[in-house]
């Protein structure tokens, strides 16, 4: 009998960002794109500014180690990538970050990090997209500041309103817009620093991707994300790369549809990706993984063949150990397989002589008797 549903919404509980975390990143991001929009010289060259990354697709984790929070911030211009070099673009924003974040910001390969206190922040600068997207980029359903969290039946359509912005009969999007085909936008290029040229992007498409694979899989996938993505942080603390994206890009190719908890899909994936890959293996040779939108754009580029090797064995052997935890007979078995997967953040359960199956979480859980399920009725 599988664990009751707590165990696994403990669990997530406990590695999803805290409330203060999320408000902390709310406060940088809206106060970063507000002095942006608002600014002298910023202002006549920007079209719009949107979210992009693990916040807004619903997948961020809880920083371990000290680390802050982070969500990524596009900043679409009208300047044309043909005329500008992308040491230029980015020159136009330095006195920017010197006036309102002196001391807290660097220049990096395709991006400006600001580093606070509180909070750590991403300048992504495009260059600009033809004259229609630049009017379809200005839509809520595009600069929105919910993730998909909040935004539970968010479509890239013009009639889309905010779930915080809605009251009365807009509580629930009408049919006609339901129904609406979404905007197939053309991708973002974004300038590279270190190659000095530029490059293809295409977030709303990952975050679009991410939003379908997650109702295909009963909306288990943005947590078997997080799962995955803390036993990659907690466990394999020696290894460079694969992290971030990447793992998240390869969870979703192996996460199987249909799943109908989050601990099947964790062991599924697993598996998955060890049959997927094992010829890479053999050869020694990391795959190739086409971007969303930007097919491409190889998102495990930086990963070398020695990492890859390295983070398959440490797959095959966390495969072996969620099987196990699927296939055990008693609540204690099941859950002591997990933390050996994701430690003690996932609560143990009290010892079960009876193999009964019938016992809840120590140390004040709530025992229940439904499977493992913490999706309810919430996005993520």
């Amino acid at each position: 009998m599988p664990l009751p549903a707590t165990y696994f919404n403990d669990f997530l509980r406990e590695i999803r960002l805290t409330d203060s975390q999320r408000s902390d990143l709310i406060t940088g991001h809206k106060t970063l794109r507000t002095r942006l929009e608002q600014d002298q010289d910023l202002s006549e060259i920007i079209v719009s500014t949107f979210l992009q990354g693990s916040y807004r697709r619903a997948t961020a984790l809880r920083p371990l180690g000290g680390k802050r929070a982070d969500v990524d911030v596009i900043v679409v211009t009208n300047l044309d990538r043909n005329d500008h070099t992308p040491a230029d673009i980015i020159a136009l924003f330095e006195p920017f970050c010197e006036k309102y974040y002196k001391g807290k910001y660097k220049i990096q390969g395709r991006s400006i990090g600001i580093e606070l206190s509180y909070v750590d922040l991403d300048i992504v600068v495009t260059s600009a997209p033809s004259q229609v997207d630049q009017t379809k980029l200005k839509a809520a359903s595009v600069i929105t500041n919910e993730s998909l969290e909040e935004a539970i039946d968010w479509r890239l359509v013009p009639q889309w309103v905010e779930f915080s912005q809605r009251t009365g009969a807009l509580a629930l999007l009408s049919e006609q817009i339901r129904a609406q085909a979404e905007w197939q936008l053309e991708p973002l290029w974004i300038p590279d620093q270190d190659a000095q040229n530029w490059a293809e992007t295409d977030p709303l498409e990952q975050i679009r991707w991410t939003r379908d694979k997650n109702k295909n899989t009963n909306k288990h996938f943005v947590n078997v994300v997080k799962a995955l993505k803390w036993w990659r942080t907690l466990r394999l603390t020696d290894l460079k790369y694969p992290k971030g994206y990447p793992i998240e890009h390869m969870i979703g190719d192996c996460c199987p549809d249909g799943i109908s908890s989050v601990g099947e899909g964790v062991a599924t994936t697993l598996e998955a990706i060890v049959s997927a890959y094992s010829y890479n293996r053999q050869m020694q040779i990391t795959p190739s993984l086409p971007d969303r939108g930007v097919p491409e754009h190889n998102v495990w580029k930086r990963v070398s063949n020695e990492d890859f090797v390295a983070f398959y064995d440490h797959v095959k052997s966390a495969a072996s150990i969620a099987r196990a935890a699927l296939d055990a007979k008693t609540n204690k078995e099941e859950s002591t397989k997990w933390r050996e997967l994701f430690g003690n953040k996932f609560p143990d359960a009290p010892d079960d002589e009876d193999g009964d199956g019938d016992s809840g979480p120590a140390g004040g859980f709530t025992a229940r008797t439904s499977s493992s399920n913490p999706a309810g009725t919430r996005f993520a």
